[in-house]
């Protein structure tokens, strides 16, 4: 195995220590900001995972040769994952009820609380707010994390399908999609009732069950094995989706999330992907 290194600042000295501590070979450098040590033990993950977080580096255990081109499909979810804020908190802000909202949000994301009961009760809280607030967050406030083009560009060139598959709203999920060329987008449709919004969706619920279907059934779609499958998210309604990939990844994500994932990016950005499987 390889043990890919990666943070803002991949000091000398930790990377020797990862080197002892992982038994590894030789140290290659992967980019400016990320490090391979080669042959190193998987049964050493504890410790280098210990001294990672003291680092503040994140790190993972990658097959030797294992390259972005091995994935036929890469599901996202969107909301502090693709995107670096959550739509619904920015929308309630306009409400003048971001802090109870985002309070709620919270909660759901790390499963706490029932996701389809909080996204009732999160909606309900946007009734008669106008139409045009979602414009609004879309243009003042919506931002990609650090790597996320990149991730996304680099995964077109590499065949890899992209789906985008968000218990938000289409609102946001068909505007990401034409500007990144994804291939694929799911979310929630809010219903608008004479230029305000109604406090209620309709059609299926994108919820934590309605992500994975989606993922299933485009595997079946695409003809992929599980192993050919990668997932991102960060909140507790990913974990069904990520546990229909043969490789799941926790982006800045909730606890609950982290304990469950193949990997873990706390310090980098999305493009920290590319670093575990690069596209060649």
């Amino acid at each position: 195995m390889n043990l890919v290194i990666q943070g803002e600042d991949v000091g000398t000295p930790d990377l020797k220590r990862l080197h002892a501590l992982a038994r590894g070979q030789a140290i290659e450098r992967v980019s400016s900001t990320a490090f391979r040590i080669t042959g190193a033990d998987p049964a050493t993950r504890e410790a280098v995972a210990a001294h990672c977080a003291s680092a503040r580096l994140d790190w993972g255990f990658v097959a030797a040769g294992r390259s972005l081109r091995d994935f036929g499909l890469l599901a996202m979810d969107m909301d502090s994952t693709l995107i670096a804020i959550e739509c619904i908190d920015e929308i309630a802000d306009f409400a003048g009820r971001k802090a109870e909202v985002a309070a709620v949000t919270a909660s759901a994301m790390r499963g706490e609380i029932d996701w389809p009961e909080s996204l009732r009760q999160r909606v309900a809280a946007l009734a008669g707010l106008e139409e045009s607030a979602l414009e609004r967050v879309y243009t003042e406030r919506l931002r990609f994390n650090p790597g996320a083009e990149r991730l996304v560009a680099a995964a077109r060139r590499a065949g890899v399908k992209t789906l985008l598959v968000s218990g938000g709203f289409t609102y946001f999920t068909d505007r990401v999609r034409e500007r990144l060329a994804l291939d694929y987008a799911y979310s929630n449709v809010l219903v608008v009732e004479a230029g305000r919004l109604a406090g209620r969706t309709t059609g299926a619920l994108v919820d934590a069950q309605g992500k994975a279907a989606h993922v299933a059934r485009l595997k079946g779609e695409l003809g992929l094995e599980r192993d050919r499958v990668l997932a991102i998210g960060d909140g507790a309604n990913d974990l069904p989706m990520m546990a229909e990939a043969g490789t799941s990844i926790a982006y800045h994500a909730k606890p609950v999330v982290k304990a469950k994932a193949d990997y873990a990016l706390d310090f980098t950005g999305l493009d920290g992907v590319l670093n575990l499987f690069p596209e060649a």
